[in-house]
């Protein structure tokens, strides 16, 4: 055997580094304990509660792509489900999740700038606002509420509002502290410029 062909090449083809993965599930644990966070923040619906547990995942999105991000969301779901045993609260709340990390990741991925943060997340609060009402006359019709009628008459007054003004909160909150996260979490060549 030659001298050359004993020598191996091993190749990374990992997606994300090793830092990576060690934010992601640092932000994935974060973003489970905020949703033990339970504010009421509609006093007609005081049952729907607010809670930041999708800025964690939203930064992974923005620092490592919608990948990262709908990993870092799901990963914290689960968490959630498995200690609460809300196996249907948590696909209700996936499926809006993935509504508001996917488009806000995916446009800010392609605009890398304060605007694409602003476009991106504002396209996620509309996306994650329908399909939460989505999920609620579907997902919430078939194994909770028995009927659309039980749900119906709060999707204007309630479930509409409070998932406006969720996924609002959680966009300030997002553009609040991203530069200085991702100026932590990223390498240097990937550094936010500006404000975002």
């Amino acid at each position: 055997m030659s001298e050359q062909s004993q020598h191996i090449h091993f190749e990374n083809t990992n997606r994300w580094s090793t830092k990576q993965l060690v934010t992601m599930a640092l932000m994935c644990a974060l973003g489970a304990l905020f949703m033990y966070v339970q504010l009421p923040i509609l006093p007609s619906a005081p049952f729907l509660t607010y809670d930041p547990s999708l800025v964690p995942a939203m930064v992974c999105g923005f620092a490592y792509g919608p990948g990262a991000g709908t990993a870092v969301a799901a990963m914290a779901i689960v968490i959630h489900a498995l200690t609460t045993g809300d196996w249907v609260g948590a696909l209700m709340n996936l499926v809006a999740t993935l509504g508001y990390i996917l488009p806000a990741a995916i446009v800010y991925q392609k605009m890398h700038t304060y605007k694409g943060a602003v476009i991106g997340l504002a396209l996620g609060v509309i996306a994650a606002t329908a399909l939460s009402m989505v999920a609620n006359l579907t997902i919430g019709v078939w194994f909770w509420y028995g009927s659309a009628d039980v749900i119906l008459p709060l999707m204007l007054p309630a479930v509409l509002p409070f998932n406006l003004i969720k996924t609002v909160l959680n966009s300030v909150l997002t553009l609040a502290v991203y530069k200085a996260v991702s100026n932590l979490i990223t390498p240097k060549k990937d550094q936010v410029k500006g404000r975002a």
